[in-house]
């Protein structure tokens, strides 16, 4: 009875001590920042980033966490290679003086044990705005095929070109933005 009583106590003391922050490191294979815009108010457009990397840490009992990604911008992918050269310049991304966009929460709301919304700083052209991404759907668990721990996430916000010193064409153009990021990441 004694050392079923201590093993109970030695349960439940790690469940307390063992609850804490886990680092999740982005799998640039799976995570996708996408973005999407009316394009002369004839058709929706959607292009996406092929390189990301970054951490999330979670720590699912505390309800608690951090999301830091970073962004290669000259590997915006558009479907067409003259208007990725187009996007990469300085009417828009300006790879050449700006080769990477982040974003670094500073606050996760959670309900029921899941994040459901992110806040914090977009940088992109070298210009920084807070924003608060909407968590549309969220899975923790064992990768099966990594056969490892594992986050995923999809979140997305609305932001406008111009507050990025990006507005060219706009309205023609929208100047909203709808930027969607689909991200994985396994247990450091």
């Amino acid at each position: 009875m004694k050392a079923i009583l201590l093993a109970t106590i030695g349960v439940l003391g790690c469940a307390a001590a063992c609850a804490e922050p886990v680092t999740y490191v982005i799998d640039g294979r799976h995570t996708f920042p996408r973005f999407s815009y009316t394009h002369l108010g004839f058709s929706l457009q959607s292009s996406r980033f092929d390189k990301t990397t970054g951490v999330v840490v979670y720590d699912a009992a505390a309800g608690t966490g951090s999301v830091d990604v970073t962004i290669d911008t000259n590997s915006v992918s558009t479907g067409s290679d003259l208007f990725n050269e187009h996007i990469r310049g300085t009417d828009f991304l300006d790879v050449k003086d700006f080769p990477t966009a982040t974003f670094k929460s500073t606050a996760i709301e959670f309900k029921g044990g899941v994040p459901v919304s992110i806040a914090g700083n977009l940088t992109l052209k070298g210009i920084t705005k807070p924003v608060t991404l909407s968590v549309t759907s969220f899975r923790h668990g064992e990768h099966p095929m990594a056969h490892k721990d594992a986050i995923g996430a999809n979140a997305s916000t609305t932001i406008r070109r111009s507050d990025f010193n990006m507005g060219k064409f706009a309205p023609a153009v929208d100047d909203q933005l709808t930027l969607t990021i689909a991200l994985e990441a396994q247990r450091q």
